[in-house]
């Protein structure tokens, strides 16, 4: 699986346009390439929460999970809190799923979001993850020693990284 083949903390270089949630928004995912162009002609660095609250939640996952095996060395996912079979249970994505597959369709796309890489840091600069820092991470290596494929625990570094918010 491509995921797997690359770290947990991703070194990038600029230029790369970061975006941010996206939630089944498709046609807003659409929207993003046609002005800021289309892979590969531009490289993509996207922070997180693909599925849930939208109404294509599946296309947008898919069309996002095409450009990564397509464009591997510059398109690149990371992992939300929305990326975890606890959140997407409850707020729309199994449903989805379930509605216009089944249940193991959205198992394997668990297992999918299960292997998504936590962290980028862009020209040794710029940190870039979907929630915040952690009190445990204490370096980059930090981040790459996490384990994948995993579930999101209820607290650690993994946890912080994709719920953590500035107080």
């Amino acid at each position: 699986m491509v995921f797997m083949e690359q770290p947990n903390l991703l070194e990038l270089e600029a230029p790369i346009k970061i975006c941010g949630d996206i939630h089944g928004q498709y046609y807003d995912l659409l929207r993003i390439f046609e002005y800021g162009g289309f892979p590969p002609d531009s490289n993509y660095l996207f922070l997180g929460d693909y599925v849930d609250r939208g109404r294509q939640s599946l296309e947008t996952i898919v069309l996002l999970l095409c450009f990564k095996i397509k464009f591997p060395e510059n398109f690149f996912l990371l992992r939300g809190n929305h990326e975890c079979s606890q959140i997407n249970r409850i707020y729309g994505f199994y449903d989805e799923v379930k509605r216009r597959y089944d249940v193991k369709m959205w198992k394997n796309f668990s297992d999918c979001f299960n292997c998504l890489p936590a962290c980028a840091l862009i020209d040794e600069k710029i940190l870039c993850m979907h929630g915040g820092l952690s009190p445990d991470f204490h370096n980059f290596e930090s981040v790459n020693k996490m384990i994948r494929p995993t579930e999101v625990p209820d607290n650690g570094l993994l946890c912080d990284l994709l719920w953590a918010d500035p107080e």
